[in-house]
């Protein structure tokens, strides 16, 4: 409808300034994060002053003034053409700001040389204001054009961050700008961060940008950008209306064809990506989403089919990218982050290849000072095995390089927990105190009742008793009935039974794995101490054994010490598989890419609840992709390290099917649902703790509930009206589309949330913000240094537990150390996966925190209400932080205090880059 008219016209006008390395934002990583650019006829700059003086009608322009340097520096001029300079009306300037990449080739320097002088001619980028008032001759927004004009200057220490100008002349009655469409007639793509249009009486109008803007070439469509104005999809001013629609059909695309790099196209698509059949039969995998295996949906690709199953998608082999809508790439100083990481994971990924070369068997730890020389030593290969490695055609030069100084392939960082005490991880009370404040304390729950049997206990192994008597817990319980320390709420347990035993069969088929279908009772004594009093672990019925339980406890004799070790082992790997497929990828990373989709096909991004969204949707959909390619896939890092082998996903799949509700997903309900805490209405988030020396849920409610009343506040100010919630068509698309296409599989469920009140409004968005922000940070950043260490937390099994009787038995009563280490993952399982879980630990130098905007979005909404709005609930992410600092330092919280016994900082709302254990980011970012 906006068709572009191309306008050359010769200079109407000049802005001459100089550009400087100070201006009135920071300097920070290579980017200028945050700059406003004064503007006017004349701009004269030296390297420390920046001033401008476009018009005295623009009444919110002041000069900005840094630290002023004698050292001149060449002008430059900055020109454009518009359609009616000079004929009378209101001249005004659109500064366009454009980023270049920070590391660029010499053939991209000299691209860059070209594009310089082809936007100085006005040829290379057309832009078009549009007005929020309607044209009455064509019945669309008062429009004018002009083609962006400027001479650069020579390379400065911050290059990459270039500025245009596009004057304009618009009628006195053209009214405010609402939308600016933008033209990129280069040969490729350019990276807009912002447009200010200057000269209006209102005062300096932005434009948010930070997207990536499509050659013209590859999509003939102008790209659409909105000022910084919420608008509700009723309240949309009437000259915008028509490209606020337009918009959103450009994101949802048509659904056909695969989609190309510089597409900004979502859409949804099953889980048909993560196997390989054409490469190997071995490594097809079964489509997830569907009535058999039900699944959310990802963001389409539209890659062919594969040969040998046409429901399959063909894959796209590291390190070539899987598509993402562009805007969801990482960005380049992530990119070099997660390069990094991905560089220790590649090394990793190459060990197997190396040893396969040299060995024809994988090999076990034999003592633990083999573990320990993988953080004093590191992994070390023998001199003739370098020169294999040379050899593999595959290997990057850095690689060689590093090969050719050292023989040292890499040395770990001892994880936190070890660091401070190497041998807490043989002690019950860390074993239990992890249930609580460790990498996985969602899965906890109260036990309501005895015995404890299930449904599928009587469908597996007809009508059995319970292999944990009471009487075998009794001794356990300080004299305390059974019967009163369940009244009195100290039995709780980790249940991963029924979740399991469907699939033990299949995963102790696999060579070298071994696990059961494990339960694990806890006592929360009078000391306020969690510790473990039996273990369960099942395997399936067969005729020579039709109950095949097994109880451990802990005992004194030396046997019985060893066997409640091995069975505390298994758990840990139950545990490290659960907590891998179904509390982090299902319920945060596949989860939370349905809310993305969703966000992005229907709500307009002048909505103001997309506003509140963008900043949890960063680099997730990316991530993803990522993990869809290495890690979840057939064949990839998951598989080849956890207990669940190529059944890995199949587990993730009936976990969903069995277990996911969106409306327990709300931290209070979970903690409630799990008996963890009794609903009270006195408390802050209507929930008391059952045990308050809770770390994830006592920090946990205090981040909600700040994430609550932020989101309330913002809600209420925009649907301040009766009936805005359902008159909101965008909203209730928005709704309808997560239930009906991203979560298909459970669109009939009845425990959806309804969205008809701000209520149910606020609840949804908390919900939502909480999974991508708190709840992701509790679950991810502490994979290192709770697992880092494979005895403490391994993630697979080798061998089942040594039963008298049997042949391993004898060996295990000779030398139980050995059965223990065997048992372990492999040398290479466990350097594989501790690089895996060093690079999903890392916080990017570029991250995003709770409570934080970065200065590239600093104009993210033109409300001053809501920017105090945010600033109180950065005020109090801050409070918070000194509360939980006050906590770990209280020495009546034995479960974040004590002697060795780590603080409980992953719920801290700020953190450093690296492998911190702390820090909340905004989204699901690694």
């Amino acid at each position: 409808m906006y068709a572009m008219k191309r306008v050359y016209s010769p200079f109407k006008s000049e802005l001459t300034f100089r550009l400087s390395p100070a201006t009135s934002g920071a300097w920070k990583d290579g980017f200028l994060w945050k700059t406003r650019v004064p503007f006017g006829s004349k701009v004269s700059c030296t390297p420390g002053s920046i001033r401008a003086v476009i018009s005295s009608d623009d009444k919110a322009l002041e000069p900005y003034s840094m630290e002023a340097s004698d050292k001149e520096v060449n002008e430059i001029v900055l020109s454009s053409s518009g359609e009616n300079l000079g004929k009378g009306g209101i001249d005004v300037r659109a500064v366009i700001t454009i980023r270049k990449k920070m590391k660029e080739k010499i053939n991209e320097k000299i691209e860059d040389q070209w594009e310089y002088f082809v936007n100085g001619i006005g040829r290379g980028i057309l832009i078009q204001l549009v007005s929020e008032e309607i044209d009455p001759e064509t019945n669309s927004g008062r429009s004018v054009q002009a083609s962006v004009r400027g001479w650069l200057p020579k390379p400065s220490n911050n290059e990459h961050i270039v500025e245009y100008a596009a004057d304009f002349t618009v009628p006195f009655d053209f009214g405010n700008p609402g939308a600016v469409l933008v033209t990129n007639l280069h040969g490729k793509e350019l990276y807009l961060m912002e447009i200010v249009v200057h000269g209006f009486d209102s005062g300096p109008i932005f434009f948010p940008a930070n997207t990536w803007i499509h050659s013209s070439k590859d999509n003939s469509d102008s790209r659409i950008i909105f000022r910084n104005q919420a608008y509700l999809p009723s309240r949309t001013p009437p000259g915008i209306k028509d490209l606020r629609r337009e918009d959103l059909l450009s994101l949802r695309g048509n659904g056909k064809g695969e989609r190309k790099a510089h597409d900004r196209v979502y859409d949804y698509a099953l889980y048909n990506d993560l196997g390989n059949p054409d490469k190997d039969e071995e490594l097809a995998r079964p489509v997830l989403g569907g009535e058999k295996w039900p699944y959310p949906r990802r963001c389409r690709t539209g890659r062919p089919p594969t040969k040998k199953d046409p429901k399959c998608e063909t894959r796209i082999e590291k390190p070539h990218p899987v598509y993402v809508p562009r805007d969801e790439t990482f960005e380049e100083i992530k990119q070099n982050t997660f390069s990094t990481g991905r560089l220790k994971a590649l090394l990793h990924n190459l060990i197997p290849a190396i040893t396969a070369t040299l060995s024809s068997s994988d090999i076990p730890f034999t003592c633990f000072s083999e573990i320990d020389k993988l953080y004093n030593d590191g992994f070390i290969l023998k001199s003739e095995e370098l020169r294999e490695v040379a050899q593999i055609p595959f290997m990057g030069n850095f690689m060689k390089q590093v090969l050719s100084v050292s023989e040292r392939l890499l040395v770990y960082d001892i994880p936190a927990v070890i660091k401070r005490d190497r041998f807490a991880w043989l002690r019950d009370s860390e074993f239990a105190r992890q249930t609580l404040a460790g990498v996985n304390p969602v899965n906890i729950e109260i036990l309501k009742e005895f015995p404890i049997l299930s449904k599928l206990d009587h469908a597996v192994y007809g009508p059995p008793e319970s292999a944990i008597t009471k009487e075998l817990i009794a001794h356990e319980l300080n004299g305390m009935t059974v019967e009163k320390a369940i009244e009195e709420k100290r039995l709780f347990i980790l249940d991963y039974h029924d979740m399991l035993l469907p699939f033990i069969e299949k995963m102790n088929s696999l060579p070298g794995r071994k696990a059961y279908a494990s339960r694990t009772v806890f006592f929360y004594d009078q000391a306020g101490i969690l510790r473990p009093i039996a273990i369960e672990l099942s395997l399936p019925s067969s005729p020579s054994s039709p109950c095949n339980k097994h109880v451990y406890t802990h005992g004194h004799d030396a046997t019985t010490h060893w066997t409640w070790k091995l069975a505390k082992a298994h758990v840990c790997s139950n545990d490290a598989g659960v907590h891998q497929l179904v509390n982090h990828w299902l319920r945060t990373h596949a989860c939370m890419e349905t809310y993305i989709i969703a966000t992005h096909r229907q709500l307009s991004a002048m909505h103001p609840i997309y506003k509140l969204l963008h900043p949890h949707m960063r680099y997730t959909l990316e991530i993803n992709a990522l993990a869809r390619q290495s890690l979840i896939n057939g064949g990839g890092i998951i598989e080849a390290c956890f207990s669940p082998g190529k059944f890995a996903m199949e587990i993730s799949s009936a976990a969903y099917q069995n277990m996911w509700r969106f409306d327990m997903e709300a931290l209070p309900a979970d903690l409630v649902r799990r008996g963890m805490a009794v609903e009270d209405p006195s408390m802050p988030c209507g929930v008391r703790l059952v045990i308050e020396d809770y770390p994830y849920a006592s920090d946990g409610l205090l981040i909600w509930s700040a994430i609550k009343e932020y989101v309330e506040s913002y809600v209420d100010h925009f649907y301040s009206e009766p009936n805005s919630v359902t008159s909101d068509i965008e909203l209730q698309a928005w709704w309808n589309e997560i239930k009906n296409k991203g979560h298909f599989d459970k669109r009939s469920e009845p425990w959806w949330p309804k969205l008809n009140t701000k209520e149910d409004l606020s609840g949804i968005l908390t919900t939502m913000i909480w999974i991508a922000s708190g709840q992701h940070a509790a679950i991810n950043f502490g994979q290192y240094p709770f697992g880092g260490y494979v005895p403490s937390r391994p993630t697979l099994m080798r061998k089942l537990m040594p039963l008298e009787n049997e042949n391993d038995h004898e060996k295990f009563i000779r030398n139980p150390q050995h059965t223990f280490l065997s048992s372990l993952p492999t040398q290479l399982q466990a350097t594989k996966i501790m690089a895996a879980q060093d690079t999903l630990s890392t916080h990017s130098p570029d991250e995003e925190y709770l409570g934080q905007v970065s200065h590239l979005h600093s104009h993210w909404i033109n409300d001053h209400e809501m920017v105090e709005l945010f600033n109180r609930f950065s005020a109090r992410l801050e409070e918070i932080e000194g509360i939980i600092n006050l906590r770990n330092k209280d020495a009546r919280l034995k479960n974040r205090n004590g002697a060795g016994v780590p603080p409980y900082e992953l719920l801290l709302p700020t953190s450093g880059p690296g492998v911190t254990g702390r820090g909340i980011p905004n989204s699901i970012s690694i």
